[in-house]
């Protein structure tokens, strides 16, 4: 079974072949972090306007890439929760345009089960029941993956996610948007132990996350040591941030593996490309006896393969939409409802 998946959730425009859920046929994506760099994040309404104008490119990239006419596609696959309004309704309408003209099924998709199918890409082995830390600009969970789509949170942020924090810290230590990658190559240059950061917890909620707090330590270490001519070295603190932030993802996931009964460990999302939680997450899942999954880097930030991928177990269990399909900014991964 061959599936044309697109995925417009925020500022990456991208339209992916998958073939069986296992097969990636093609995967194009065309990025606007260059445009959004100048205004040091995600504008949603520039998004908007790049994905009207990227998409039908890509799209037919994408079917050119795998020798394939929209004929020989079996369905259309498309990330429709959760996401920026604007950027996901360019997809959502556009997935609807073709499935109507080609008359093909129209497969919803979430966008967090399509981080978390990203996985299965990168590692055919891994099956469910397993457990998942989730790790974006927009998102931080421990999943129990229990079923291809059957899912049930045990954690989650209660306010910024690991990737906005490290977008935030990093725009206060003078790096450019996306931050992410900036504090992560910093880190290797830098002392893990020279700056002592708080451990946000969340009370009576051992699962669940909160990364406000380091993030405003962060800033208000920078103006205070600004305010007091006093110099700070970047490397270092960039080092002392992603420790804690690894510190933090790392132990409430094992303590959520202990808790539940989990083996198999698998990390998603933009964050799970970031070199110094891979390894950390590898190496304590080493020392508990998991066995780790992660996928591949360049599964980890937003695609269509990981669309075309979920997309298949989906339909598979029997999702299907109709043209009234609305997309939606915000959704539950384990209350989806189309």
């Amino acid at each position: 079974m061959k599936i044309l998946a697109i995925e417009s959730s925020c500022d990456e425009t991208a339209a992916a072949v998958v073939e069986n859920g296992d097969k990636v046929l093609s995967s194009v994506v065309a990025s606007q972090i260059a445009e959004h760099r100048l205004y040091g994040g995600v504008v949603p309404e520039i998004a908007s306007r790049r994905h009207c104008e990227s998409i039908t490119a890509v799209v037919s990239q994408a079917l050119s890439d795998a020798g394939l006419s929209l004929e020989d596609i079996d369905a259309i696959g498309v990330t429709a929760a959760p996401g920026l309004i604007g950027a996901l309704l360019v997809g959502v309408n556009f997935a609807k345009g073709l499935a109507l003209a080609s008359n093909k099924p129209l497969i919803p998709v979430h966008h967090i089960r399509s981080h978390i199918a990203a996985n299965y890409l990168s590692n055919p082995e891994l099956k469910p029941p397993f457990l998942c830390l989730v790790a974006s600009g927009g998102h931080s969970h421990i999943i129990e993956v229990l079923t291809y789509t059957q899912f049930r949170v045990i954690g989650r942020t209660r306010d910024d996610a690991a990737g906005e924090a490290y977008d935030k810290a990093a725009r206060a230590m003078g790096f450019p948007y996306p931050g992410g990658k900036e504090i992560d190559e910093a880190a290797g240059k830098g002392n893990p132990q020279a700056y002592k950061l708080p451990h946000p917890q969340v009370d009576g909620c051992p699962f669940d996350f909160s990364f406000s707090g380091l993030k405003t330590a962060v800033i208000n270490l920078l103006h205070n040591a600004e305010q007091k001519n006093e110099t700070v070295n970047i490397n270092d603190l960039a080092a002392s941030f992603q420790q804690t932030v690894c510190d933090i993802l790392s132990s409430k996931l094992m303590a959520a593996a202990q808790e539940f009964g989990y083996h198999n460990i698998a990390i998603a999302g933009g964050v799970a490309a970031n070199s110094g939680l891979r390894s950390r997450l590898e190496q304590d899942c080493r020392k508990n006896g998991y066995t780790f999954y992660l996928p591949d880097l360049s599964l980890c930030g937003d695609n269509a393969a990981m669309v075309g991928c979920q997309a298949y177990f989906e339909y598979q269990s029997g999702v299907r939409a109709n043209y009234n399909l609305n997309a939606a900014a915000s959704m539950p991964v384990d209350q989806v409802n189309w």
